[in-house]
């Protein structure tokens, strides 16, 4: 793999991760690892804690019944503190999906945050039921959004141009890139690092 970038100090993007308890133990432990692997640096905080805190993960996973099954996953090692963060210090945003961000969209501070990076118009990407702190923040309306099926209704209801897409797949509509699932790592990822502006070369 041939990273190509015209100077590596410019290239790297300061990307700021959501995570709460219980949210998805892949969707939080595989992008936050891909995005340092190219170059990014990632915080990860949580309301109400600081860096060195944990947050506990969910692992949801498909196994022929109706809906996913959940299970116990490891514990995540916040790297930053949620009270010192600042927008302007991000070029982009992720949210990860699980558990999480159902409680997250009632902590006010959250959905302001999201609604400064929208305003300012910077990357984002959600997966799963990521995107359920996007339709609480009342920033999709009109935009193409994938989110897992579930969640169909309030992307819907916040005025998203809800898209039924494969498990495995992904959406981008400007700045932002959503998808249904983990098993959609691959699209969203490569997707978010076009956006990031990110070339990888094999």
């Amino acid at each position: 793999m041939n990273l190509d970038r015209q100077d590596d100090l410019m290239a790297g993007k300061r990307i700021l991760m959501l995570a709460g308890d219980f949210v998805e133990d892949y969707e939080i432990m595989v992008p936050f690892q891909m995005l340092l692997m190219v170059g990014h640096k990632v915080d990860v905080v949580s309301p109400g804690k600081k860096a060195g805190e944990q947050v506990a993960t969910a692992i949801h996973d498909f196994e022929g019944h109706q809906t996913y099954t959940e299970k116990r996953g490891h514990n995540f090692t916040l790297n930053a503190t949620y009270a010192d963060t600042k927008v302007d210090d991000y070029d982009a945003l992720v949210i990860p999906g699980g558990r999480a961000p159902e409680q997250l969209s009632t902590d006010e501070s959250v959905l302001d945050l999201i609604r400064a990076f929208v305003t300012a118009d910077k990357p984002i990407a959600a997966v799963c039921h990521g995107p359920q702190l996007l339709a609480a923040a009342n920033v999709i309306s009109g935009r193409k959004v994938s989110a897992y099926p579930a969640c169909r209704a309030e992307m819907i209801l916040a005025g998203a141009d809800y898209q039924a897409i494969a498990i495995d797949g992904a959406v981008t509509d400007g700045k932002l890139v959503t998808a249904p699932a983990w098993p959609a790592h691959p699209a969203w990822i490569g997707q978010f690092l076009k956006v990031l502006g990110t070339k990888i070369e094999a």
